[in-house]
C-alpha cells in the first residue's frame, strides 16, 4: 500500500485501471511500488503510496483543515480533520499533500519537514484487503528497488476486517536518500463499510518500532469520510 513519486507508470488493476508511479502502487499508493496500494484505483502517488510534494501534479498545503491536540494521543500528535472528510492522528507540524485518484477520494500524504517520516491514506478498490495486498504484491505492480517483504498479517477479529503488510525498500522515487526505507501498511474496512489503506514511512536505520507506532496512533483515531464514529 503507497510512497514516493516521480515517473508515472499505468498499471490494470483488478477492476480499476491506477496510475502507478515508480514503486507506488494503484491507488496512489507504495511509492515505487514499496508503499500498499490498491490496484484498482487510480491515483498518481508517490512510493507504496505517493502524493508527495515531489509527485507531478500533487498539491500541498502548509496544513490542510485546523487541528486540535488530543490529551489521549502521544506527546507532539495531534488529532487532524482531512479537508478530504476523514480524521486522523499524525504528529504536529507535518505538512499535507495530496494526488488525484480516479477511485474515491485524493491520495493524501503527510510528511515530516525533513521529509524522511511519511503517513499515506488512500482508499482501496479491491473486494478484501487480503485481495488488495495480494495484488500489489503481485507481479501486475511495479516494485521499488530491492523490495524485500517483511510480514504479511491478516487481522480479521469478529468485525474487523483488516490485512497489514511489513516491506523493505532501497529507495523511493521522489523521496530523500535515507537508506533502506522500512513501509508498514494496513488496509482494512471503516465505519463507512469502505476499504481504506493507511501507510506509515520511514528509515530502517533506526530500527522498525517508530513505523509500526505511528501507524497505530494514526489509526487510533481513525474516522472516515460523512461518519460519526465512536470512542
Amino acid at each position: 500500500m503507497v510512497g514516493g513519486a516521480a515517473a508515472v507508470g499505468v498499471v490494470v488493476g483488478l477492476v480499476v485501471t491506477l496510475v502507478v508511479r515508480d514503486g507506488e502502487g494503484p491507488q496512489g499508493r507504495a511509492d515505487d511500488g514499496n508503499a500498499s496500494v490498491s490496484a484498482s484505483a487510480s491515483r498518481t502517488p508517490g512510493d507504496a503510496g505517493s502524493g508527495s510534494a515531489a509527485d507531478p501534479g500533487a498539491q500541498e498545503t502548509p496544513s490542510g483543515s485546523p487541528s486540535a491536540l488530543n490529551s489521549d494521543l502521544p506527546a507532539g500528535f495531534e488529532s487532524y480533520a482531512d479537508p478530504e472528510g476523514f480524521t486522523i492522528a499524525r504528529p504536529a507540524g507535518w505538512t499535507r499533500s495530496t494526488v488525484p485518484s480516479q477511485f474515491g477520494m485524493d491520495v493524501v500524504h503527510y510528511r515530516s519537514p525533513d521529509g524522511e517520516r511519511r503517513l499515506q491514506v488512500f482508499e482501496v478498490s479491491e473486494a478484501s484487503p487480503d485481495a488488495s495486498h495480494e495484488l500489489f504484491l503481485s507481479d501486475a505492480v511495479p516494485k521499488a528497488p530491492g523490495f524485500t517483504e517483511l510480514s504479511l498479517e491478516n487481522l480479521d477479529d469478529g468485525d474487523f476486517t483488516g490485512s497489514r503488510l511489513e516491506y523493505l525498500a532501497d529507495s523511493i522515487k521522489g523521496e530523500p536518500d535515507v537508506g533502506t526505507w522500512h513501509v508498514v501498511d494496513e488496509r482494512f474496512e471503516a465505519a463507512d463499510g469502505k476499504l481504506y489503506a493507511v501507510a506509515a514511512y520511514g528509515a530502517d536505520a533506526d530500527g522498525r518500532d517508530d513505523e509500526r507506532e505511528l501507524l497505530r496512533t494514526a489509526l487510533s483515531v481513525f474516522c472516515p469520510p460523512s461518519t460519526t464514529c465512536g470512542g
